[in-house]
């Protein structure tokens, strides 16, 4: 049965994130089951949970290949990431030329670590820290104009090199059900999927070009049923929508309250309802 790793501060979220669990953490504690065969995690985003948790055999998916590729790079090239992450300066117009690189051919040209790195920088530099991209995928947050952003956290990439490299974790891009076609009875599933907007104009647009719609979210229902069926554990995080709490009717549904600072409108930040639902009484993991 998967264990958990000896607690390092420094293994936490290097990015940024727009709906991020770190302030959920003590919430989402209380329905980790106290043990586990295989950790899923479908919409890893910045990974607060699987940094905290730290499960020695993971799989990890975001649908983002950018994203997927930061974390691959940590896992297997931190030092070239951390040296590369030092050319990078806080400034206007070097911000404006690394952002608009996605939309020239000179980006096909960049390696892994020199993709990673921008989004690294990017997400530090940018506007509230947010990830988004237009409708032909191209990064389009504008500048952030903070004095001192930290663009370089070398100990918090070094100790989340360290676990990911340390542990089975395995680090997907692929479409949330085919993630867990593997899952069984034993394994614990975390659902962290881009949330049901509370309005109309609540959600920016997308941080991958496909977007997430309420076909997506009752595929997602119908995922979570099957797992149940195969015996595995799962808890999912959503907005409190009724549309949401509907959907989970037969499940176990417990109401939080979480501030969400990260919006590109002011109107969007600030206390909101979430749920955290799950298919069984699950022991809380100690911690």
């Amino acid at each position: 049965m998967t264990n958990t790793m000896t607690k390092n501060e420094n293994v936490q979220p290097f990015l940024k994130w727009a709906g991020g669990k770190r302030q959920l953490l003590p919430e989402i504690r209380k329905y980790i089951p106290s043990s586990m065969n295989t950790y899923y995690e479908p919409f890893i985003g910045a990974g607060a949970v699987l940094f905290d948790l730290r499960p020695q055999k993971a799989i990890i998916n975001d649908v983002n290949i950018e994203l997927v590729n930061v974390y691959t790079v940590i896992r297997d090239q931190v030092d070239e990431l951390i040296a590369d992450l030092k050319k990078h300066q806080n400034n206007k117009e070097y911000f404006y030329q690394m952002r608009d690189l996605d939309r020239t051919t000179t980006y096909d040209g960049l390696s892994a670590v020199e993709k990673a790195s921008r989004i690294i920088f990017l997400n530090k530099t940018c506007f509230n820290g947010l990830f988004r991209v237009n409708s032909k995928g191209q990064f389009n947050v504008p500048f952030g104009q903070y004095k001192n952003p930290q663009i370089v956290n070398e100990q918090v990439l070094r100790a989340c090199h360290d676990y990911l490299s340390k542990n089975q974790v395995t680090i997907l891009n692929q479409d949330f059900e085919a993630v867990v076609e593997g899952a069984k009875s034993g394994d614990f599933v975390y659902f962290d999927p881009p949330y049901d907007p509370v309005s109309n104009t609540s959600s920016f647009t997308s941080y991958s070009l496909d977007g997430f719609g309420k076909r997506d979210q009752v595929r997602l229902r119908d995922l979570f049923v099957g797992l149940d069926k195969r015996g595995c554990k799962v808890l999912l995080s959503n907005s409190a929508t009724e549309y949401i709490k509907e959907l989970y009717k037969d499940y176990r549904i417990e109401i939080v309250s979480a501030s969400r600072n990260i919006n590109s409108k002011a109107t969007g930040r600030g206390k909101i309802e979430e749920v955290l639902v799950m298919n069984c009484e699950l022991k809380a993991q100690t911690f």
